[in-house]
C-alpha cells in the first residue's frame, strides 16, 4: 500500500475515533464514502490506471473501504449507547421525593345527574331500558302519534341518516327517548313501569340547547292509571333529586302529540338577587314535560287502551344538572374544559344518593 493510501486510511480512522456525536461521526461517513467522498474519489481513478495495477488497486481501496465502514459502525454503536445513557439519566425518577400534585379523573355532571334520577325512580319501581341511537321513522315518529306534517320531521329539526331501514323507511338520529318506550311495549305487556335514558340529537345550538343532549323518560302502564298517579310520582321524584322537604308545582295545560291530555310541569323558584332557588318564591320554572299516553300510541303497540291506561314523562338531564348544581351555560357540559370538570366534577368512588323523599 502507497504512503498516500496508508495516510488516507489513518486519518480517517483518527476522524472516527475523534467523533463526539452521531451528527460528527455522520459527517465523517459522507466525506469518506458520499458521492464525492475521498475513498469514492479513489474508485473513480481506477478507469486511469494501467489494466496491470487495476486489480491490485482495486484490492487496496476495497481494503481501505472495509476498514472505515466497520470502523463507522463500531463508533456508531458506541455513541448511539452514550446518548441513550444520557437519555435514561435525564428522565430518572426519584421514587424516594414526595409525590406532585396530581388531578385526579372525576365524574361528569352528567353521569351523576344520571345516577340520581335513576335511583330515585328505582325506589320507585321503574325498570330501566335503553335503545338505539339511530331510529327508523316509525319508531320515532309514527309510533307516537306524530303526523307526517309535523315540524319535529322537517330537516331543520331532526338530522336524517343516509339510506334507509330495511322497509324503506328513513333512518334519523332519534329526537327522543321515546322510541325505547315504543319498544319496550312491543316487546313487554303490561303492567309496566319503565324509565329510558340516552343521548339525542336536533339541529339547534345555543346557550341552554346543544345538538346533542340527554333525557330522560319514564312510562307507566297499568289498568286505572289516572293524572293523580302522574301528579303524585313527579312531586316524590322532585322532592329527592332537589333534597327538599316540599316542591310547590303545577301542571300547565300544553300539546305533545304522544299524550293528551298533556301538561308541562312548573315548580316554584326565587330569581331574587341574581340567584335561582328551587321551592320557594312567587315565581315559576319549567321543568320537564307529561301527559297521559295518548289511545293511538297504545293502539300502535299492540295495547288495549280500554283495558290499560298510562302516564309518560320527560325531562332533560344537563337542565336538572344545571337548576341543581348551579351551571349558568349548557355549552360548558361539551368543551372538555377540565378546569370546569374539576369545580363540578364528583368524586368516582362516591355512589349516587339514594335520597329519603323517594321513599
Amino acid at each position: 500500500m502507497s504512503a498516500d493510501l496508508a495516510s488516507l486510511r489513518d486519518s480517517l480512522l483518527q476522524q472516527i475515533a475523534a467523533a463526539a456525536t452521531l451528527d460528527a461521526l455522520e459527517t465523517v461517513r459522507v466525506d469518506a464514502l458520499g458521492k464525492k467522498g475521498s475513498i469514492t474519489a479513489l474508485f473513480a481513478t481506477m478507469g486511469s490506471l494501467p489494466p496491470d495495477q487495476r486489480k491490485d488497486a482495486g484490492a487496496q481501496f476495497n481494503n481501505i473501504k472495509q476498514l472505515v465502514t466497520d470502523a463507522l459502525q463500531a463508533r456508531k454503536g458506541v455513541l448511539e449507547q452514550a446518548a441513550l445513557q444520557t437519555q435514561l439519566q435525564a428522565e430518572a425518577i426519584d421514587v424516594t421525593l414526595p409525590p406532585m400534585a396530581i388531578h385526579t379523573g372525576s365524574m361528569h355532571p352528567i353521569r351523576q345527574v344520571l345516577d340520581e334520577v335513576i335511583n330515585i325512580f328505582a325506589r320507585l319501581g321503574f325498570d330501566v331500558a335503553t335503545g338505539p341511537d339511530i331510529e327508523d321513522d316509525w319508531h320515532n315518529f309514527t309510533a307516537l302519534n306524530i303526523p307526517p306534517s309535523h315540524p319535529a320531521r322537517q330537516m331543520h329539526d331532526t338530522f336524517y341518516m343516509q339510506g334507509n331501514a330495511a322497509d324503506g323507511a328513513p333512518l334519523v338520529l332519534r329526537t327522543h327517548t321515546s322510541p325505547v318506550q315504543i319498544r319496550t311495549l312491543m316487546q313487554q305487556k303490561p303492567p309496566l313501569r319503565m324509565l329510558a335514558f340516552g343521548s339525542t340529537y336536533r339541529c339547534d345550538s345555543d346557550q341552554t340547547h346543544t345538538p346533542m343532549f340527554h333525557q330522560i323518560e319514564g312510562l307507566v302502564i297499568e289498568e286505572g292509571i289516572h293524572m293523580g298517579h302522574l301528579k303524585g310520582t313527579l312531586q316524590a321524584f322532585l322532592k329527592a333529586f332537589f333534597n327538599l322537604d316540599a316542591v310547590p308545582m303545577r301542571l300547565r295545560p300544553s300539546f305533545f302529540p304522544f299524550t293528551e291530555p298533556s301538561a308541562e310541569v312548573d315548580i316554584a323558584c326565587n330569581r331574587q338577587g341574581g340567584r335561582m332557588e328551587i321551592g320557594t318564591g312567587d315565581d315559576w320554572l319549567e321543568i320537564l314535560g307529561c301527559g297521559m299516553v295518548h289511545p293511538n300510541v297504545l293502539k300502535n303497540c299492540g295495547v288495549d287502551p280500554s283495558r290499560y291506561q298510562g302516564f309518560a314523562f320527560g325531562m332533560g338531564v344537563e337542565r336538572l344538572a344545571m337548576l341543581k348544581y348551579g351551571m349558568p351555560d349548557l355549552r360548558a357540559f361539551f368543551a372538555s374544559d377540565l378546569r370546569w370538570l374539576q369545580h363540578y366534577g364528583f368524586n368516582m368512588l362516591d355512589a349516587a344518593p339514594i335520597p329519603g323523599g323517594a321513599a
